[in-house]
């Protein structure tokens, strides 16, 4: 047995499927089999594997400085560029940037960036982070925290205190928390399109309404673009598609195509010249913030993703994805489906954990979550292998009917 500890998985629970190579939307296991990659690696491959223009950027870069801390008095001309290039994609006028590895650790770093605005502010009483449900914002302490997946925060022990949660889907809730607590919170955190959760957009207003609330009551808006980010959702950032401006957005994944570890915090200006105040020692930052191999993997991968037109693609995908589930729901397999952009689920009207199994049988990648099977496939999947996932979920359903 591996001396290997797994992330989610069941100690002693299935045997693990061994990928030994990937390209295009395509992964191999070591038998030889193929696997439409369905959930583009985890939410996040945008361009697809095997780009070797990511491959030469990474590789030139580690023959110059293969990797050099950008704590002060240190910077590196990739993580410069990174910033700049990302910068100007957000829809931040003259945003700064803050550099990490996992999207975990983007946004630990926002909390403590919002509370540390209040705090340097004169208003050490503003602590409290609202979360929805079904909110997932990774499995760091602050992120776990700040979650809305009450089983990803069990047995744990007592995690960072002032979080308050909202219902995911009624606007009157977040309105009554701000009613009661206003003056105490700090930040609310929000993907725009929560992923983990079950792939589910935001209701009609409901983004705007967040925003209104912070704004009233003089919060901050965190919008968690983890998954969301860097085309996913048929705009550069989520934020773009549903043309509301918060005051942080966290990404990862998607910046580098997962070729690289890679995540960050863009800051909007009023945050970031507040950070930027000379009288201030940010103490805070991984040895790892500013990577120049990592950043050379997200510069190339930014520039096939603009090349290939792959955000707009985005809305070609989705609609392959929801016109195969539009024909399920028709013909009575499936419930219903919901999603945006490259990001939809399959409602299946019963637990859907059943179908992984016969799923993974039919060489399809995708992810069942509580009574929904998500899709997510890199932007540049073709309309072939997105048929045949549709196809191969519609097979598992049927093989699995008995099993209700």
């Amino acid at each position: 047995m591996s001396a290997l500890v797994h992330p989610f998985a069941e100690t002693g629970g299935e045997p693990f499927i061994n990928v030994v190579r990937a390209e295009g939307s395509s992964v191999w296991d070591d038998t030889g089999k193929e696997y439409v990659d369905g959930m583009a690696n985890l939410w996040l491959c945008q361009v697809g594997h095997g780009r070797q223009e990511i491959h030469d950027a990474v590789t030139a870069q580690m023959a110059d400085v293969s990797g050099y801390n950008i704590f002060s008095p240190f910077t590196n001309p990739r993580a410069d560029e990174l910033a700049d290039k990302i910068a100007d994609l957000s829809p931040f006028d003259q945003p700064g940037v803050f550099l990490a590895c996992s999207g975990s650790e983007a946004i630990d770093t926002a909390i403590k960036f919002a509370r540390t605005h209040f705090q340097r502010g004169g208003d050490p009483d503003r602590q409290v982070i609202v979360r929805r449900t079904h909110g997932y914002h990774g499995t760091n302490v602050g992120g776990t925290s700040v979650q809305g997946i009450e089983a990803n925060r069990e047995m744990w022990g007592d995690l960072v205190p002032h979080v308050i949660e909202v219902a995911h889907d009624d606007l009157e809730s977040a309105a009554r928390t701000f009613s009661e607590h206003g003056e105490h919170i700090a930040a609310v955190i929000s993907e725009p399109v929560q992923g983990a959760g079950g792939v589910h957009p935001p209701p009609l207003g409901y983004l705007e309404g967040l925003r209104r609330l912070c704004d009233d009551h003089g919060a901050l808006l965190i919008a968690d673009e983890v998954i969301c980010g860097f085309g996913r959702t048929g705009g550069w950032f989520a934020s773009d598609t549903y043309g509301v401006k918060p005051d942080m957005i966290t990404f990862a994944k998607g910046v580098t195509s997962g070729y690289l570890p890679l995540s960050g915090v863009i800051l909007s200006n009023r945050i970031n010249e507040a950070l930027r105040d000379h009288d201030f020692l940010l103490r805070h930052g991984y040895t790892y913030s500013g990577h120049p191999a990592a950043c050379a993997a997200a510069l190339a991968n930014i520039e096939i993703i603009e090349r290939d037109g792959l955000v707009e693609r985005a809305h070609h995908v989705g609609r392959r994805i929801s016109g195969g589930l539009d024909a399920l729901t028709r013909d009575g397999v499936i419930a219903g489906s919901r999603g945006v952009g490259a990001l939809w689920a399959a409602d299946i009207g019963r637990d859907a954990l059943p179908l992984k199994q016969p799923l993974l049988d039919r060489g399809a990648i995708l992810r069942p979550i509580r009574d929904a099977v998500a899709f997510c496939p890199p932007l540049s999947t073709p309309d072939a292998q997105i048929d045949r996932l549709v196809d191969a979920l519609a097979s598992a359903i049927e093989a699995t009917r008995g099993s209700r």
